[in-house]
């Protein structure tokens, strides 16, 4: 380590101290202790321009272990990505943008958000996959358009959480030999020593999962971490895990190898003391040499040139391949959407009863055509899903080109690696599953929100409708979890119609995912008109108008219900009860409309409301208000077939009128 090396490296040491100091609040353990992998890292290898952070072609780095994000903060400074020394001092501040771990599109060249422990390394798989697949689509002799590699440094809490398991087992069979992961060993967590609860041989997992693995015994040593990180590259069939043995709080006596310096400031004291022994001659905080701005920037320059030169092939394939040029263009743009919206057969039905998942599989087979980047699969449920896209392969490690993805029983990690693809760029992400195990994946669901990523959740067997498999896989509650979700569409559709407009809305949304819930059993067609298009594209409708100027109540009701509310309307009138039924296939849709258009579907004079849903009732509240009430679930539901549970939990005609008359 030379003298301006390792000065440099203290640097990022004593920012991310001060740093986490000043805002009393953070972890320098892991900064302290994982500082010269990381600088070695951004030095030598990791292929970036920092006045054009969004280069296409630059090599990825996810912080897995967000909680360090006062290092990444640190790197980002020191190279020169935008972040000022008042950023760095601002840590953790109100309207800063150096939050207390790293969010996507808030802070410049922050790659995915992190935090949840493990999930950077299940985006970093789905960064690789990208990388592959588009790789085997563009590149041409002598022209690698596609050619980065994608780093991702975690520690031992990101290779304890499951997902992270989830996602290297795929990554080794799949054989993505351009990802690197570097894990941060240094056997301490909050509680204490890893011993207590983390014994396993790490490498030996990894090399189960099908990894080149390499071991750096002391995390100081830069020559050492460097041959580990060129021998990872030179690697042509596998992924690779870098263990690199470190001391969390390295230079601060008081703290260093203890868990009490992974996750509170160091201290007045041990800051003065870590200043002592990394002889970092400046005393105040956020002091760093010219000399060392001077050493980045210098570093930095290989990169910019690295650009220009990808710039100069990437014209020249232009001309020599125009129709791949147009491709490339037409991966890297929106959908369509106007194209897609005027598509025939997209909104084609028919009499026939049909269960909204296999509308679905019709609809994804017509989207392909439209939208040739899509790529998507299923938690080992394509058949049962209808997710598969015929005539475009499997993706595998010997066929980087196939748009299906067999995701295996790997729900979390699938949708993080959906995350990892939608972040790369270039590329539209599905996934599906059954709706009750949803409860696996929602965390990623949640950073798919959280990072405005139009990932496409398709959940089928969306109520008691799955039937005699029982209340193991009948969710109850898992649509109000999901509804609760800021930025998060949910759509349960009631047939063919509605499933369209489900399908057209996820696709087309550019900062939201969507979550489509579908049913296992087949649902009639309710009837067709380009009212009910235009009015399921807003989320909520009136399906089945009143006969009298005013209705004397209202019957709100979505997916394999809306049926029984129109049929219980008809028996209502015989009455001489008039209700209006609106089918509401998305609340999130339906609250981006105007107020004069939802007074018009709901209004407000009218308070005799019924909901009606095979699911749990919560949310329905601000719909029903205190004059409503609803039919829903309030139990977990049974084995039997789903005619009988229909009929035992009350989801028929009769008992609609008989609800919406004790309202009236």
């Amino acid at each position: 380590m030379t003298q301006i090396e390792e000065k440099t490296v203290n640097a990022l040491r004593i920012l991310a101290a001060d740093a986490i100091q000043k805002a009393n609040s953070g972890h320098p353990g892991l900064p302290l202790g994982a500082a010269p992998m990381a600088y070695e890292l951004f030095a030598n290898y990791l292929r970036f321009n920092p006045k054009n952070p969004n280069w296409t072609n630059r090599d990825r780095f996810i912080l897995s272990a967000g909680h360090g994000s006062a290092l990444l903060y640190a790197l980002n400074h020191l190279f020169g990505f935008g972040l000022t020394i008042d950023d760095i001092k601002n840590f953790r501040q109100w309207g800063s943008k150096t939050p207390g771990h790293p969010e996507y599109s808030h802070t410049p060249a922050i790659e995915a958000t992190t935090g949840p422990l493990g999930a950077g390394m299940a985006m970093a798989v789905g960064m690789a996959m990208a990388e592959a697949h588009l790789a085997k689509i563009f590149n041409k002799p002598d022209f690698p358009i596609v050619d980065n590699y994608t780093y991702v440094l975690g520690g031992d809490g990101c290779m304890m959480e499951g997902i992270s398991s989830e996602a290297f087992s795929l990554a080794g069979t799949l054989g993505l030999n351009k990802l690197i992961v570097i894990y941060d060993s240094n056997k301490i967590t909050i509680e204490g020593d890893t011993d207590t609860t983390f014994c396993e041989n790490v490498e030996k997992r990894m090399a189960a999962f099908g990894f080149h693995t390499i071991t750096v015994e002391n995390g100081n040593d830069l020559n050492a971490i460097s041959m580990a990180i060129k021998e990872a590259k030179s690697q042509k069939e596998k992924p690779t895990f870098i263990t690199i043995k470190t001391k969390i709080g390295y230079g601060c006596p008081a703290k260093e190898g203890k868990a009490c310096s992974h996750g509170e400031p160091l201290g007045a004291e041990n800051i003065e003391a870590l200043r002592n022994t990394l002889n970092w001659q400046c005393k105040e905080p956020f002091c760093v040499d010219q000399d060392v701005y001077d050493h980045c920037k210098q570093l930095m320059q290989k990169n910019i040139k690295e650009e220009e030169k990808w710039t100069e092939m990437f014209k020249e394939y232009s001309q020599k391949y125009p129709e791949m040029e147009k491709l490339w263009n037409q991966y890297h743009k929106e959908v369509d959407a106007d194209k897609l919206f005027k598509d025939t057969d997209f909104w084609a039905t028919d009499d026939k009863d049909a269960a909204t998942r296999t509308t679905s599989g019709k609809l994804i087979n017509i989207i392909k055509n439209h939208v040739p980047n899509i790529i998507g699969g299923s938690a080992d449920l394509g058949p049962s899903n209808k997710t598969e896209m015929k005539d475009c392969g499997y993706f595998a490690k010997d066929n980087h080109t196939g748009k299906n993805v067999h995701y295996g029983v790997r729900e979390q990690a699938m949708a993080a690696i959906a995350n990892g693809i939608v972040l790369y760029g270039g590329l539209k992400a599905f996934v599906a599953t059954f709706f009750v195990f949803s409860d696996y994946l929602k965390p990623m669901a949640r950073l798919s929100s959280l990072m405005e990523l139009p990932v496409t959740y398709v959940f089928t067997h969306d109520s008691i409708g799955v039937g005699e498999d029982g209340p193991t896989h009948q969710p109850v509650e898992q649509l109000a979890m999901l509804r609760s979700m800021p930025n998060f569409n949910v759509i349960r559709p009631a047939d063919a119609i509605e499933t369209s407009a489900a399908w057209y809305l996820a696709i087309t949304s550019k900062k939201t995912p969507t979550a489509l819930v579908l049913s296992r059993q087949n649902l009639p067609q309710l009837k067709s008109s380009e009212d009910r298009k235009t009015g399921a594209l807003k989320g909520a409708y009136i399906i089945d108008r009143e006969q009298k100027d005013t209705p004397d109540g209202i019957i709100i009701a979505t997916g394999s219900e809306v049926d029984i509310a129109i049929k219980a309307k008809q028996e209502l009138l015989k009455e001489n009860i008039d209700v209006r039924v609106v089918s509401m296939p998305s609340m999130e849709i339906f609250e981006q409309q105007s107020d004069e258009y939802k007074e018009s579907v709901l209004p407000k004079s009218v308070r005799k409301r019924l909901a009606v849903e095979a699911l749990c009732d919560f949310g329905w509240g601000k719909y029903v208000g205190l004059d409503g009430t609803t039919l829903t679930m309030n139990t977990f539901g049974a084995s039997a077939p789903a005619k009988v549970l229909f009929e035992k939990f009350g989801f028929t005609v009769e008992n609609v009128v008989k609800a919406m008359k004790s309202i009236l």
